[in-house]
């Protein structure tokens, strides 16, 4: 399995020969709740599976998407959790954002164990853009501007400050001699859609997210990509994006993402999903999403996501109070 870097130094201990059992469960109203607006990571996850399930006849009936917004993902988290905790038919979008979150206390009262860890469905590299018609066009270009008077460069993200889209700035920041974190000016919005968005009007200077995230930006011509935040150049269409090492950053950053179930779902509801998710990402329809899409490999179900999800918490709270987001 190709190298998944995350915000600090992390190894996967996957879990060998893990399968999950035969379920006579079938869910009667799917639905996939994105805890956030259209257009970001966490809606291309639920919108891109969910065709998937009902393309292949995994499920019955096309599967309901709820934006469901607020709190960096928290608000959704605790609808789970406190109004459809034996919801058998719900699976909610889940990423580093998640797991950052959980790591750094951002939902009140939450932690991993409240709900039940799905499965994953491939890693999606970060990466730093601007607009089309900005005068950078390098990594190092944005690094040296920040250097120079951080107050005047934006950067826009996704998730709340100290989320996953702020650490990925701090990573590279870090990375190209900046040791301040506090000299980086990150502007939270919810979801990288509004982001891009912001990026668009004017009102910051560049855009912190995932590849996903920026790939239809980038097809339209309204962005250009700096640097992608992964070791090696990604393949196929995806290669024509320097990566932030190659322009002497060593910075790598890649956001996994997955689903998580409700804390009370059934057993067999929970090997339903677990057994679907898997199914649609050893799927040919999957594997075009993930080169369109510039997702790289990462297979985890059940019990070896859940392990994965944990040590993602451990490391991110490692990371948080290194650079003073945690005490």
């Amino acid at each position: 399995m190709k190298r998944f870097a995350a915000a600090c130094t992390l190894s996967l201990m996957v879990a060998a020969g893990f399968a999950m059992p035969a379920s006579a469960f079938e869910p009667t109203n799917s639905e996939c709740i994105a805890p956030a607006g259209a257009g970001g990571g966490w809606d291309f996850t639920c919108r891109q599976v969910g065709k998937a399930l009902y393309d292949l006849k995994i499920v019955g009936n096309p599967v309901q998407v709820t934006n469901l917004s607020g709190g960096g993902g928290g608000v959704a988290f605790a609808e789970v959790v406190g109004k459809r905790n034996d919801d058998n038919d719900l699976i909610v979008a889940a990423s580093s954002a998640t797991t950052t979150r959980l790591a750094q206390g951002a939902y009140p009262g939450a932690n991993m164990s409240q709900v039940r860890w799905v499965g994953s469905i491939g890693a999606d590299y970060g990466v730093i853009a601007v607009a089309k018609d900005s005068p950078m066009n390098s990594l190092t270009d944005l690094m040296d501007a920040i250097k120079a008077d951080g107050s005047k460069v934006a950067v826009a993200g996704g998730s709340a400050v100290g989320g996953w889209d702020h650490l990925k700035v701090l990573i590279a920041t870090k990375a190209s001699g900046i040791d301040d974190a506090r000299a980086v000016k990150y502007v939270a919005f919810e979801g990288g859609g509004e982001a891009v968005t912001q990026l668009l009007g004017g009102h910051v200077q560049a855009f912190s997210g995932d590849i996903s995230e920026a790939k239809g930006f980038v097809d339209s011509g309204d962005i250009k990509v700096l640097a992608v935040l992964a070791e090696d150049r990604l393949p196929g269409e995806f290669g024509a994006f320097p990566t932030a090492k190659e322009q002497g950053i060593d910075a790598i950053g890649a956001n996994w993402r997955g689903f998580y179930a409700p804390g009370g779902m059934s057993d067999e509801a929970f090997g339903f999903w677990s057994t679907a998710i898997k199914t649609v990402y050893d799927s040919d329809e999957w594997k075009k999403v993930m080169a369109d899409n510039g997702l790289m490999p990462l297979d985890l179900q059940g019990d070896a996501f859940t392990a994965f999800v944990k040590g993602q918490i451990e490391a991110t709270e490692a990371l948080s109070r290194e650079i003073g987001i945690l005490q």
